[in-house]
């Protein structure tokens, strides 16, 4: 169970980014329907989980989440834009996200499409106009998120997520392809909370592994709730994957099976933070929360 501190620590920073994004929206000078639809996404809720471990790993190396607030909004249009592209039905064909109609559900698909990339090309925006932000720190930013949200990273992960449905494909194929889809912007978040921190060279690759373990931590738990999670909790319909004939952790490994693979990243990510020295911080127990969540 998620300790009251944790749940109030989660609570204030998804209040803090909400405002910010939504603020940042808001004023920008944008075709109205266009807004309206980004904003729908934006708007729609969520865990916020990949700005908040940014946030997180940047206080674990003694820095201020403040610090990291340009690109904590940045990472979180991304990740939208990819839901909501994701929800098309070239993509996953979803009509349902976080417990209301999905993007072009709402808007047509056409808008959808244009809000997605909307908000992918503005998170580079919002790095190169962040004034707490010296341009070294922008340029790596920017470097980071494009090798870790494009065709090496998450956009490659879903290229190889698609062509492997319907296919007999090994465990080591599916995790190669949680590794680029899920795992990279995660590993952003943790990296770019320690960067900004002025973090050693040294802590930076430690705490990269730590992501790149807590990924799949994150994609197995998905796994597991798409086949025995609550649907109100989780805001769309149960057994997509099965529906979509993917493959999965639990279909490669059985359910007990993909529990134990689980359990042995989320040792993996916190012999990490023991290596940093920053196994008794918040960013600890969100690793927890990553393997418990139920949503």
């Amino acid at each position: 169970m998620m300790s009251s501190l944790l749940k109030d620590y989660i609570s204030k920073q998804q209040a803090n980014l909400n405002v910010a994004l939504t603020t940042y929206l808001e004023h920008a000078t944008i075709p109205i329907t266009l807004k309206k639809s980004m904003l729908y996404s934006i708007q729609a809720g969520g865990k916020r989980i990949r700005p908040i471990l940014m946030m997180a790993s940047c206080e674990a190396f003694g820095g201020q989440a403040e610090a990291v607030m340009p690109l904590a909004i940045a990472l979180e249009m991304v990740h939208t834009y990819s839901l909501i592209h994701d929800d098309l039905p070239a993509m996953d064909d979803d009509e349902f996200r976080r417990g209301q109609p999905t993007n072009h559900i709402k808007f047509g698909e056409a808008t959808a499409i244009l809000a997605g990339d909307a908000l992918l090309t503005l998170s580079f925006q919002v790095i190169s106009e962040a004034e707490q932000l010296t341009a070294d720190q922008k340029t790596y930013a920017i470097a980071r998120l494009s090798q870790t949200a494009g065709a090496t990273g998450m956009v490659g992960g879903q290229s190889l997520d698609l062509l492997a449905e319907g296919q007999e494909i090994s465990l080591e194929q599916l995790e190669e392809i949680h590794h680029l889809k899920t795992g990279q912007l995660l590993i952003y978040a943790m990296e770019m909370g320690a960067f900004i921190a002025g973090a050693s060279s040294a802590n930076i690759e430690v705490i990269k592994k730590c992501a790149r373990a807590s990924g799949l931590v994150f994609q197995i738990q998905d796994d597991i709730l798409d086949i025995n999670g609550d649907q109100a909790k989780i805001g769309k319909d149960l057994g997509s994957d099965i529906e979509r004939d993917k493959s999965t952790y639990p279909k490669l490994l059985g359910l007990n099976g993909a529990i134990e693979q689980k359990n042995h990243y989320v040792q993996l990510a916190k012999q990490a933070l023991l290596t940093a020295k920053i196994n008794q911080t918040v960013l600890a127990q969100l690793i927890d929360y990553l393997s418990n969540r139920d949503n």
